[in-house]
């Protein structure tokens, strides 16, 4: 591609929320921790080392008889949520606040991942008594 020699109409989206097919036989509810799985569809957060954290799912979608792509989930992206602080020695403290958290499962985060079992969520965004702020951003 060649340098612009005019103006360029560049299509911008807000980068607040999007849409991804749901993986096959999984069910994401509202309010979930949604990561991407290694094929590019949303999963509900899960231990797993092949998972991405991708946001917060603004609706209950069920696609457990449905193929890949099948159903689409909208996703909130920008902010931060709060998810359920894992407990013991992977509890998050605000020493961590900064640092990536680690999906335990689709409500709960874990502050290490796990002796390499569980996938990166997101960032610490803060930590309070009900739980962790995580941000996908």
């Amino acid at each position: 591609m060649a340098a612009l020699t005019k103006d360029r109409d560049t299509l911008r989206r807000d980068g607040k929320s999007i849409a991804l097919g749901v993986a096959t036989g999984k069910k994401i509810y509202k309010g979930s921790l949604v990561a991407l799985d290694a094929n590019g569809y949303a999963a509900p957060g899960a231990t797993s080392t092949t998972l991405k954290g991708i946001g917060m799912s603004e609706e209950n979608v069920d696609n457990v008889n449905g193929q890949n792509g099948d159903e689409i989930v909208n996703l909130r992206k920008d902010g931060a949520f709060r998810f359920e602080n894992f407990a013991g020695a992977d509890e998050i403290t605000m020493a961590e606040i900064g640092n990536d958290c680690y999906i335990v499962d689709d409500q709960t985060v874990a502050k290490t991942n796990g002796l390499n079992t569980r996938s990166a969520a997101g960032k610490i965004f803060d930590v309070d008594a009900d739980g962790v702020w995580v941000s996908f951003s």
